[in-house]
């Protein structure tokens, strides 16, 4: 399958007469295929991108667009739909990032405050849980599990994670409204949970390209303990965990389970911070 990762957004460069250009980047997740192109403000339409997208395929157009930023999915969408070609919105796009960063281009993207779930989606209880590697895929791989997100680049195996080392999840038991919570994560993206450190301590539900969502908030110094601790686990599964969510503690019954991620940045900003932890450590 043959998969872009695609940008186009105003940048800071104008032509000779002053005016603001417009530069589309396109590249595959090795980078081993880079094309880019600039037009100017009044030209940077839907058509535009189109017309450019054929020119970098060639004979091929690709299968997939991946997009992160939200101001340019609609023209990228709109020239993906003239060409038949799938747009996916993600913030998986790790190439593309490296290269807007050599650009010196910002890709960090303002990210709203987070707000609170909808109170029909409420779950009856949630928890902090762990589950050995090895079980992310045995456990739920065959169940009959309606809503199910199982990445292949995300599964242990493919991270090297030992089948032992304990993976940190949180598990919501929705009751009646297990279903109803899952369609609506489903449509909404995870992308990963975070614990914040506030008065009260929150658990934030990064989904889509920049939402943000208050999955609970607590004050509690056991749970606050937990949290703690399921942010340390994340450190040491190169940022993995796992959202499941299930009418009840039986264990029989499955609505969701999403395999996730803490991003890129972040998960370097954390990694960086344990590396001097333990750096610190040593000398003392």
């Amino acid at each position: 399958m043959k998969i872009w990762q695609v940008d186009f957004y105003r940048r800071p460069l104008q032509d000779a007469s002053g005016q603001i250009l417009w530069e589309l980047l396109i590249c595959d997740a090795t980078r081993s295929f880079e094309y880019e192109a600039t037009c100017l403000q009044s030209a940077a339409n839907s058509n535009w991108v189109a017309a450019q997208l054929e020119l970098a395929a060639g004979e091929k157009l690709p299968n997939v667009i991946q997009v992160f930023r939200p101001q340019s999915l609609s023209l990228i969408e709109a020239a993906g739909r003239n060409l038949g070609i799938n747009v996916e919105p993600t913030r998986n796009t790790l190439a593309l990032k490296q290269w807007l960063q050599e650009k010196q281009y910002p890709s960090t993207l303002d990210k709203p405050p987070p707000a609170p779930l909808p109170e029909n989606l409420w779950g009856e209880q949630w928890r902090f849980a762990t589950l050995a590697a090895s079980d992310i895929e045995t456990r739920f791989s065959d169940r009959p599990i309606p809503i199910l997100h199982i990445p292949e680049h995300l599964k242990p195996i493919n991270l090297g994670l030992a089948s032992t080392l304990p993976v940190p999840g949180v598990v919501i038991y929705g009751g009646r409204q297990s279903m109803r919570l899952a369609r609506w994560l489903q449509q909404a993206r995870p992308v990963a949970l975070n614990y914040i450190y506030g008065a009260p301590d929150g658990l934030i539900l990064e989904a889509g390209l920049v939402d943000r969502w208050i999955v609970a908030t607590f004050e509690d110094s056991e749970v606050t303990t937990a949290a703690q601790a399921f942010e340390q686990r994340k450190k040491h599964c190169r940022g993995l965990h796992f959202l499941l969510v299930q009418p009840d503690d039986s264990g029989m019954t499955y609505s969701g389970f999403w395999l996730l991620q803490i991003e890129e940045g972040r998960r370097q900003e954390a990694e960086g911070r344990r590396f001097r932890s333990d750096g610190d450590s040593n000398h003392t």
